[in-house]
């Protein structure tokens, strides 16, 4: 469920207010690349973004897909989103960018009675084991 934005910025207007308000708890405003790609997100575009390291590319890349997984907006049990990251910053960006905020969040909406879907994270990479590439598949 989305709805008009309490928020002053434009950038965060289509996100649940929940998730709106999980990040402006967090970050005094949307970063420049934030900005210019949550409303082309939202609007169901595909984005490539290139930005520098601490722009904040990641969390935009995530924080749409985890406001329409938890509000119940995408029907679950499908990959909704590809997140593509060199194999060194991997590790730190899921944990960093998107395991915390899914925790965090999760727990936000469970404290306003809300229960979100179970969201899943896995990652996959060039030495994933085919047992586990079948298991990533069926579940």
């Amino acid at each position: 469920m989305t709805g008009p934005s309490s928020s002053p910025n434009p950038s965060l207007a289509a996100f649940h207010p929940l998730v709106r308000s999980w990040f402006e708890g967090r970050f005094a405003t949307p970063t420049d690349i934030q900005e210019r790609s949550w409303p082309l997100i939202a609007g169901g575009r595909h984005v490539l973004l290139t930005a520098p390291t601490g722009s904040g590319k990641t969390l935009t890349a995530f924080l749409w897909p985890l406001n329409q997984l938890l509000t119940g907006a995408w029907e679950p049990g499908q990959v909704r989103a590809l997140y593509v990251s060199p194999l060194k910053a991997l590790n730190y960006d899921i944990e960093h960018n998107l395991s915390r905020p899914l925790a965090e969040l999760r727990e936000g909406f469970v404290a306003a009675g809300l229960e979100p879907p179970e969201v899943r994270v896995a990652t996959r990479s060039g030495d994933t084991a085919p047992g586990e590439r079948q298991r990533m598949a069926r579940r």
